[in-house]
């Protein structure tokens, strides 16, 4: 991979990662059809650390208040019942599943599960399950409603980002909106329950690298690096965006970009004009 396709798929990285469009389906895709080979599944978790530092930084101050009281409610000094302490043990309960999933998972999901075919149907049936969420939830619930069985509930919803074409922020979006979340505060517990899950994936990939066992042709440090940091940038700059657009529009463009994209990736696929 050179420096150029590093960029592109940099950008594209930092642009899709916090929409509900599948970030991961969409390197693959831009990958592909600038003559690449499947970037791979460690290319893809290492610059999702870029985005990942975005949200870090982006809600550093609410992090640093969880990671604080929380480490403060184990010696006493926080009452287990503050909020912030509850987000904590939310976040943790969460990124259970798909821990559990992505170690059970890891071969198939490094490379069968990133076929184009797949992917494309994910693209496809989520679209469909995002709209129906949001017209079947009552969007009323925010995240001081959040119980210890919805928190589950929004980890195995980010479990099936697993498969691209699902999308991390789309799955537990989704899942918050039947749940009857509103769309900011799915958004923003999305975000926070994508930091352990995306930091040890991408540690792991990270790992996988430096020994020469990672899937996919994208393993060079260089453009690595170089993707990595365009995604950090151009993430913070779509996080700040999408919090403001999700208060006062409704998914529905991304939902009809997502279509449309299945269908013309399944044309594609068809007519032999990319590999899947």
């Amino acid at each position: 991979m050179d420096y150029v396709t590093a960029i592109v798929l940099g950008l594209v990285q930092g642009l899709t990662e916090f929409l509900p469009i599948s970030s991961s389906a969409h390197v693959s895709i831009v990958g592909r059809a600038i003559g690449e080979d499947d970037p791979g599944a460690a290319f893809t978790a290492i610059t999702q650390l870029g985005t990942e530092a975005a949200v870090l930084i982006y809600f550093w101050r609410d992090i640093v208040t969880i990671i604080r009281k929380w480490c403060l409610s184990l010696a006493g000094r926080v009452e287990r019942k503050d909020p912030d302490v509850r987000m904590g043990w939310f976040v943790i309960i969460g990124s259970i599943p798909i821990a559990v999933l992505g170690l059970i998972f890891q071969d198939r999901i490094e490379t069968s599960l990133r076929s184009l075919w797949l992917t494309a149907t994910m693209l496809l049936v989520f679209a469909l399950v995002i709209m129906a969420a949001e017209r079947a939830g009552r969007q009323q619930r925010e995240l001081t409603d959040l119980t210890w069985r919805s928190g589950v509930s929004f980890g195995l919803w980010q479990a099936l980002a697993l498969i691209p074409g699902v999308s991390r922020s789309g799955g537990t979006i989704a899942g918050g909106l039947f749940m009857g979340f509103t769309r900011a505060a799915a958004a923003r517990y999305s975000f926070l329950l994508a930091i352990p899950a995306v930091l040890a994936s991408g540690g792991l990939q990270v790992v996988k690298v430096v020994g020469g066992q990672a899937e996919g042709s994208g393993t060079a440090w260089g453009p690595i690096w170089v993707a990595t940091g365009i995604a950090f940038v151009v993430g913070y700059a779509v996080i700040a965006w999408f919090m403001k657009y999700i208060t006062t529009h409704t998914f529905t463009p991304f939902m009809i970009y997502r279509i449309l994209l299945a269908l013309v990736l399944f044309a594609l696929l068809g007519t032999g004009t990319i590999a899947a």
